[in-house]
């Protein structure tokens, strides 16, 4: 989906309502990932958004996700991810040891770096959750519409169907599961 220069979405929206006063090492991190990332010439995902989701994510605000805090992020959103469940989430994407996911290791495991095409799928299926309606196997408007509700952002129906129509390939109004893969990539 491509946006208009001036228009915001829903992610970056959320990063305004959601960002705290970083430290000047967290902002030296995010400008070393935003110049690799640049360099790299790929299509890498905001840092910003990336940064908001993150801060988002970290509810006491110490720099590291916790199992916990995943699994309450999880729930909020109307997921399921049991403490099991998001400890390994954690254990996998904790390069430093340290049992948490710091905003480096976090970059990574969005961006796809880890290597393993396995568990990035795995962690889209628990993405994807997130987003469909209990007995559904697709995302459709209306429970795209729910989940931005319960992240704070207001947006109407119509919003979410074009937001949908960005990605939906086989223009049956609905994102599937594969089609959710391509759009995270």
């Amino acid at each position: 989906m491509t946006l208009a220069k001036n228009q915001k979405s829903p992610l970056s929206r959320l990063y305004k309502k959601v960002s705290k006063k970083r430290s000047e090492s967290s902002r030296n991190l995010e400008d070393e990932a935003r110049t690799s990332s640049s360099s790299s010439g790929s299509n890498s995902l905001n840092v910003d958004e990336l940064r908001a989701v993150f801060d988002y994510m970290d509810a006491n605000s110490d720099g590291k996700i916790s199992g916990e805090e995943l699994q309450s992020c999880v729930s909020l959103l109307g997921g399921a991810l049991s403490s099991r469940e998001a400890e390994e989430v954690v254990k996998i994407s904790d390069v430093d040891g340290d049992g948490f996911i710091d905003f480096g290791e976090f970059l990574k495991l969005m961006e796809g770096e880890d290597g393993n095409d396995e568990e990035r799928r795995k962690e889209l299926r628990v993405a994807f959750g997130m987003y469909v309606m209990e007995g559904e196997e697709f995302i459709t408007a209306a429970s795209l519409r729910r989940t931005l509700s319960r992240l704070g952002e207001s947006c109407t129906v119509d919003a979410c169907k074009v937001m949908i129509r960005g990605f939906d390939q086989n223009d049956d109004g609905v994102l599937s599961f594969e089609e959710f893969v391509l759009m995270m990539r």
